[in-house]
C-alpha cells in the first residue's frame, strides 16, 4: 500500500516538472505561424502596390484575358491587310466614279467658226482619260445620269507678229462658253457657264490670258457638253494649261 502511494507521488512529481517546460514551447510554435502569416500579407501587399505603381507608370499593358494575346507579327499582318482591304475599296469607288478629263488637241485643228465662236477639239484617245463616258465630235457625252460637276480652262499667247501686216489685239475680246446639248436634241444647246474679258496685252514678245471657270448640273444619259472660245488662232497648245472635263457628284 505505501509502495503504490510513492509510485502515484513520483508521477505526479514528474508531471509538475515536465508541464513548465511544454508550454514555452508550444507558445514559441504559435508566435512563429503568426509571424510567418503576417510576413506572407506583408510581401502580398508590397507586390500588389508595385503592380499598381507600374500600371500607373506605363509599363504594363492591360491585357484582355477573356481572348488570347496576338504576337507583334500578327498584329502587323492584321494591320496590313485592313489597310490593303481600305485601299482596294478607295480604289474601286474611285474607278467606278463617271468622269472625263481631257487636254487640248494638238496641234490644234481650227474649226470653222459660227457666230464667231470655234468648238475646241479635244485628246480623247486616252482611255484613262474617260471612266464611263464616251468622247465624239469633240463633246463629251454621259453614260450615267446625275449631278455632275463640269469645268474648263483655256489659255491664250499672243506672240508679236514680225510682218508687214498690222495685227490690231488692243481691243480684242476673248471668251470661254460651256454649253449642254441634251439627248432629245428637241431643244437648242443651253449656255452653262461663261467667262469673257478684254485682256490689256503689254508691247512685249509674249503675253498671256487664262480663264477657268466650272459648275453643277444636273445631267441625263447620252447628254453632250463642249466648249467654244472666241479668237481660237490664240489658243495656248499646251495641254496642262488648256483642259476640259467632269465628275459626277451625286445621283
Amino acid at each position: 500500500m505505501a509502495a503504490n502511494d510513492y509510485r502515484a507521488y513520483l508521477r505526479n512529481h514528474i508531471d509538475m516538472e515536465e508541464a513548465p517546460a511544454r508550454a514555452p514551447h508550444t507558445g514559441s510554435t504559435h508566435r512563429a505561424l503568426i509571424f510567418g502569416t503576417l510576413a506572407v500579407m506583408a510581401l502580398l501587399q508590397v507586390a500588389s502596390s508595385v503592380a499598381i505603381l507600374l500600371h500607373l507608370t506605363g509599363y504594363l499593358r492591360q491585357v484582355d484575358l477573356a481572348s488570347p494575346q496576338q504576337s507583334p507579327n500578327e498584329e502587323m499582318h492584321s494591320e496590313t491587310l485592313i489597310g490593303d482591304q481600305m485601299n482596294s475599296s478607295t480604289k474601286d469607288k474611285t474607278k467606278k466614279v463617271p468622269s472625263a478629263h481631257l487636254p487640248i488637241k494638238t496641234p490644234i485643228d481650227l474649226l470653222p467658226n459660227e457666230n464667231g465662236l470655234t468648238q475646241i477639239a479635244w485628246d480623247g484617245m486616252k482611255a484613262e482619260n474617260l471612266k464611263r463616258m464616251k468622247y465624239k465630235d469633240n463633246r463629251i457625252i454621259v453614260d450615267s445620269p446625275g449631278y455632275y460637276y463640269v469645268y474648263a480652262k483655256t489659255c491664250f499667247r499672243y506672240h508679236e507678229i514680225h510682218s508687214s501686216e498690222k495685227v490690231n489685239i488692243s481691243n480684242i475680246e476673248l471668251g470661254q462658253y460651256i454649253y449642254h446639248e441634251k439627248h432629245s436634241r428637241s431643244e437648242p444647246p443651253t449656255v452653262l457657264a461663261k467667262s469673257s474679258g478684254t485682256p490689256e496685252w503689254n508691247i512685249k514678245k509674249y503675253n498671256k490670258y487664262c480663264m477657268e471657270q466650272g459648275r453643277g448640273v444636273r445631267l441625263e444619259k447620252d447628254d453632250r457638253i463642249y466648249v467654244k472660245v472666241s479668237n481660237a488662232q490664240l489658243l495656248d497648245p499646251a495641254v496642262e494649261e488648256t483642259y476640259f472635263g467632269c465628275f459626277k457628284i451625286s445621283k
